[in-house]
């Protein structure tokens, strides 16, 4: 098992739609950035990388190439799954929070869920999508932007957890909690 952590901050301006994990939430504002600026799914990839140990998004998608302009982060998300699949993990589960002062985004939680759930070939259960407010304080506080924290928990698709960390010694012992050439109670 290998765990992620992702986080992603844009800046509200106007006459752009706001985009969160792929779902657009009606709101006068959206989002600066290269792409759609979806910071929840940007987010989400960056934990997907960093648990894969892949690099980070800015690497693989960057800011300045004209083929990610305006880009829907759906296709970034499905192109960092394929990655992460090509690497032997796949994703177990996601667990993210939006911080953003407004728009208020409850009634947009679960159709994000299942928006990034659907992408990610997983059970709606297993994403689980939050929003907090930052009450007032600083730049969030004052509804400048909106950002967005992500943990993603892999596992190799090869059942072997370890990866390149196991020693040659290790096998099942290791994966059971106990050290290498500790014999097993009652052997």
């Amino acid at each position: 098992m290998r765990v992620g952590l992702g986080y992603d901050l844009h800046p509200l301006i106007e006459g752009r739609p706001l985009v969160l994990g792929g779902v657009t939430v009606p709101y006068p504002r959206g989002l600066r950035g290269h792409s759609d600026a979806d910071v929840l799914t940007h987010a989400l990839i960056d934990a997907m990388f960093g648990a894969a140990a892949l690099g980070t998004i800015g690497a693989h998608f960057p800011e300045g190439d004209p083929r990610f302009a305006g880009v829907s982060s759906l296709l970034l998300l499905d192109e960092a799954r394929r990655l992460v699949e090509d690497a032997g993990y796949r994703v177990v589960n996601v667990d993210a929070v939006i911080i953003a002062q407004e728009p208020r985004l409850q009634p947009y939680l679960g159709p994000m869920a299942r928006t990034l759930a659907a992408r990610l070939g997983l059970e709606v259960a297993c994403v689980g999508v939050k929003a907090t407010s930052p009450e007032g304080l600083g730049a969030l506080g004052r509804a400048e932007g909106i950002a967005a924290q992500a943990v993603v928990l892999l596992e190799s698709r090869s059942g072997d957890d370890l990866g390149p960390f196991r020693a040659p010694e290790a096998g099942h012992a290791a994966r059971r909690g106990r050290p290498p050439g500790t014999p097993e109670v009652g052997t």
